[in-house]
């Protein structure tokens, strides 16, 4: 079987899953421990961890790297890396727990499914992670609102998983990095490109994806469906979207669909390189980066989330990005196009977008052919 033509960001695929012969033990000191209990967004960090779609992270970030990446973007390593994988506590919380001490992670149900060896408790200046992360300190931005609601108290450290984690909401389209290496590997796929979306696919996204399939000899399109904020389109619908797609729309030989099991903090420009380094952890060669990629509201430039990769070298990423402007549907030629591929003007163009999207499903409209 081929392997892949590209290593994990870091050269080693992380997996901080329990060796079976360690688990009784591991569980039964767990009983002893202080435990905390996980939210929705800290479990699929842990996921994302233990399986390795953040390698090179072994778990929750320690405050030296913490500030690495909020002032370089950067592990003290120097690989690229750009938001602080964080697990945070309340004050009451973080008075049971000293740095060299270990936690019990439960999930909501009181079931305890990781550990944590805590090295480092820290109180971050939160102001200065929203502004840097974020660039902004608006409230109303739901990555800030997140952040600040999750707690003061930072507790950095390697996570190990001695149980279970919880079913994931689409079992089967649930792929770890190393079983989508081996699905590509069996394709013979050399090159492959991945999609990253929050959204159902409409006819700019599925124009970028077949163009980009032009290039390269697999495409994977890999929606995230961890937490996101309450007007998103469910995961479900989502999901039964892209299936269709898949059925209907796409050659299946040639791309395969995968869920990616992050929760969306909405960050941008600092996202898209997050959602990068976790496709090159899938074994993708190729990323596609479109416009306002990992955004919300007007707090990011349209193409800020391109911009932000000339700054990396492929010594820090090796994932090639692939920027494409923002598609329309052109009146004029029929078909959909950028401003790179028609002379037609802005009343010949209809515009799509995720938003568009979602307001007309909200209202009980049906979007129109040149849409979706």
């Amino acid at each position: 079987m081929n392997q892949s033509p590209i290593a994990p960001h870091g050269g080693t695929l992380v997996d901080r899953f329990i060796a079976d012969g360690e688990r009784a033990a591991a569980q039964e000191r767990s009983v002893t421990l202080p435990s905390l209990t996980l939210s929705a967004r800290n479990l699929a960090d842990l996921r994302c961890l233990a399986s390795g779609i953040y390698s090179p992270l072994e778990g929750f970030v320690t405050e030296a790297e913490y500030q690495s990446i909020l002032e370089n973007m950067r592990l003290t390593s120097g690989l690229a890396w750009s938001i602080p994988i964080t697990l945070q506590v309340t004050e009451a919380q973080a008075d049971v727990i000293r740095a060299g001490s270990e936690v019990a992670l439960s999930t909501a149900e009181g079931r305890t499914v990781a550990l944590l060896k805590v090295t480092d408790v820290y109180r971050p200046d939160q102001a200065r992670e929203a502004e840097l992360v974020y660039r902004t300190t608006d409230n109303a931005h739901p990555g800030v609102q997140a952040m600040r609601a999750a707690g003061p108290v930072y507790l950095g450290g390697p996570v190990t998983v001695i149980d279970e984690l919880p079913a994931e909401e689409f079992p089967e389209l649930g792929m770890t990095p190393r079983q989508a290496r081996q699905a590509f590997a069996e394709q013979g796929w050399q090159t492959v490109v991945a999609f990253q979306t929050r959204n159902p696919i409409h006819r700019a996204h599925e124009y970028l994806t077949k163009t980009a399939l032009e290039m390269v000899d697999g495409l994977f399109i890999n929606p995230l469906v961890g937490t996101t904020k309450g007007d998103d389109v469910p995961a479900a619908v989502r999901v039964k979207c892209y299936q269709v797609m898949m059925e209907h729309y796409y050659p299946t030989e040639r791309v395969i669909l995968g869920t990616y099991p992050a929760a969306m903090r909405y960050a941008g420009p600092r996202e898209a390189v997050l959602h990068a380094i976790s496709r090159q952890n899938y074994g993708c060669t190729h990323f596609i980066v479109g416009r306002d990629h990992a955004g919300v509201g007007s707090y990011y430039g349209s193409y800020d989330a391109q911009t932000i990769f000339n700054d990396l070298s492929a010594a820090e990423l090796q994932i090639a990005i692939l920027k494409f402007e923002h598609a329309f549907y052109c009146k004029k030629s029929n078909q959909m196009a950028t401003t790179k591929t028609t002379v037609s003007g802005p009343e010949d163009r209809v515009i799509l977008s995720g938003t568009k999207v979602r307001e007309m499903l909200s209202r009980g409209e049906l979007p129109p052919e040149e849409f979706s």
